[in-house]
This record gives C-alpha cells, structure tokens and sequence, in this order.
C-alpha cells in the first residue's frame, strides 16, 4: 500500500506546478493585449464604458438591500403568532401524577416543567445517557411499572394521566 500511496503523491505534486506552468503564460499574454490600444479614439469609448460601469454597480446593491428588507417584514408576521389554547387548557392530573407534581388542574406545559424538576431534584436522569429516565417508586406508577423510560416515551406516558 505504501507504494500506491507514493505514486499519487507525485502525481498529485507534479499537477500544481503544472498548473502555476498554464497560468503563468496566460498572465502574459494578457498583459500586452491591455497595452495594445493607444489610439486616441479608442480611449474614448472606453471612457464611456467606465462610466456605464459604476452606473450599474450602483443599481446592483440597491436590488440586495431590498431583498433583507422583506425578509425582515416576514419575519415580523412569524413572531406575532399566539400559543396554541389546547397547550394552555389547564389539565387535571391523575391520582398517580398528582403524587409527583400535585394535584391542581395545570397546561400541559407546566405538567412537563414539573416532571422535570422532580426528576432533576431527585437526580432521577441517567447518568451514561442523559435521554434515558430511571424511575422511584412514585414515577413507577406513572411509567406504567417501567422501571426505566426514554424521555419522549415519558411524555406519552404522561399524557395518558392527564383529563
């Protein structure tokens, strides 16, 4: 393998400086076709062709910043957009959740932000995977018996305790 390897590296090395060879030539050629038009009627057209030049590059950056102006109008419409009721309809828990997170009628919302807090106060998360939940015996009964549960089957199974 070693002597694939070194072949390709030349190769690879040779092909730059054939490369830099190409593009030298071409910058010379170029240079003396710029130096060729002395004439004095020949600078007056390219007087005018200056002077369009700037002309356009001017409208050219008035099109962009028209563009980010929109967007940001659009962007207003987004951020001005209300909750959705059926998360702030305040959910009474079951006997069982009642036990972790009280037995108030609360949104969905704040039943999740609750769960959470027993859990972290109770140091409840596993540690090698953060995803996964280990269940005390009040989360048990909420988990269906599970002993362990991911955190998107948590809130399934929460869901199925709240009326």
């Amino acid at each position: 393998m070693a002597t694939a390897k070194k072949p390709a590296a030349k190769s690879a090395a040779k092909k730059p400086a054939a490369k830099k060879a190409a593009a030298k030539p071409a910058a010379k050629k170029a240079a003396p076709a710029k130096k060729a038009p002395a004439k004095k009627t020949a600078a007056k057209p390219v007087a005018k062709k200056a002077a369009a030049k700037p002309a356009a590059k001017k409208a050219a950056p008035a099109k962009k910043a028209a563009k980010p102006a929109a967007k940001k109008a659009a962007a207003k419409t987004k951020s001005t957009r209300k909750p959705n009721a059926a998360f702030m309809k305040p959910m009474t828990p079951s006997a069982t959740l009642g036990a972790v997170i009280g037995a108030n009628p609360l949104p969905r919302t704040e039943v999740t932000k609750k769960v959470w807090d027993y859990i972290k106060k109770n140091k409840l998360q596993d540690e090698a995977n953060k995803r996964m939940i280990n269940a005390d015996d009040k989360l048990k009964a909420v988990f269906g018996g599970k002993k362990q549960v991911s955190m998107f089957e948590m809130t399934k199974l929460i869901s199925n305790h709240l009326q």
